[in-house]
């Protein structure tokens, strides 16, 4: 088995999820699904390195779309060390937002191993050398911490405020199938591209379609890919 070839299945679900289009940033309007980025910070959450990054392949829907709206008090200001402090009542506002609720989907992803040689300097330890890592410890190492519910941060549905409950798939077992939904959805956000500018990430986006309750995400490196 090569060594980007191992995928892992997370099934993923909550009460309320909310995956921002980001042409609408007046009022928070979800995407009809789970969108790859979500995903991914999902995985990560439960375990990431800088030996190793996560790459969604595919996206299963469990559960009907089903929508919501609701009013909700934010912040119109953003903490940072150079800013004073934020007055919680002279910057609130309220905004409606269109959501999604009882959501469950299945998400397939790959652990690809990044050789040493790739990786930025400043993720590479002083004692590590090439050939003196074996990336099958990786592969372990997430089966555990999925298997017992172990996580770095607790994983969310969009905004920090709807948790995500999660469980680690085996192959063997009886597979739930995905609700027979058939949609276009235009162009959906694939995820940020930090390789040129970290400090300024350029926006990916990818033309989704659900097909028989499947989204199948393409690869990063693909034609599919819009920037």
């Amino acid at each position: 088995m090569n060594y980007s070839d191992k995928e892992f299945t997370l099934e993923v679900w909550g009460d309320f999820a909310c995956f921002t289009r980001p042409e609408l940033k007046v009022e928070r309007v979800s995407y009809d699904v789970i969108t790859p980025s979500a995903a991914r910070a999902i995985f990560e959450a439960i375990f990431w390195k800088p030996a190793f990054k996560w790459q969604i392949t595919e996206i299963q829907i469990l559960n009907d779309i089903k929508w919501f709206s609701i009013k909700r008090n934010e912040v119109a200001a953003v903490a940072s060390r150079g800013t004073k402090e934020i007055f919680i009542e002279d910057k609130r506002i309220m905004k409606n937002g269109l959501l999604l609720r009882d959501v469950r989907y299945k998400i397939k992803a790959k652990l690809v191993y990044i050789p040493v040689g790739e990786r930025p300097k400043s993720a590479i330890a002083k004692h590590m050398a090439d050939g003196n890592e074996n990336p099958v410890k990786y592969y372990e190492m997430f089966e555990r911490r999925a298997r017992k519910g172990q996580c770095f941060t607790q994983p969310y549905l969009g905004c920090r405020e709807f948790s995500a409950s999660w469980r680690l798939v085996d192959d063997c077992e009886e597979q739930t199938p995905p609700q027979l939904i058939n949609r276009d959805l235009g162009i959906m956000l694939y995820d940020m591209d930090f390789s040129e500018n970290p400090g300024n990430p350029t926006q990916m986006f990818f033309h989704a379609e659900i097909k028989e309750g499947i989204i199948s995400v393409p690869d990063p490196k693909s034609s599919e890919i819009l920037q």
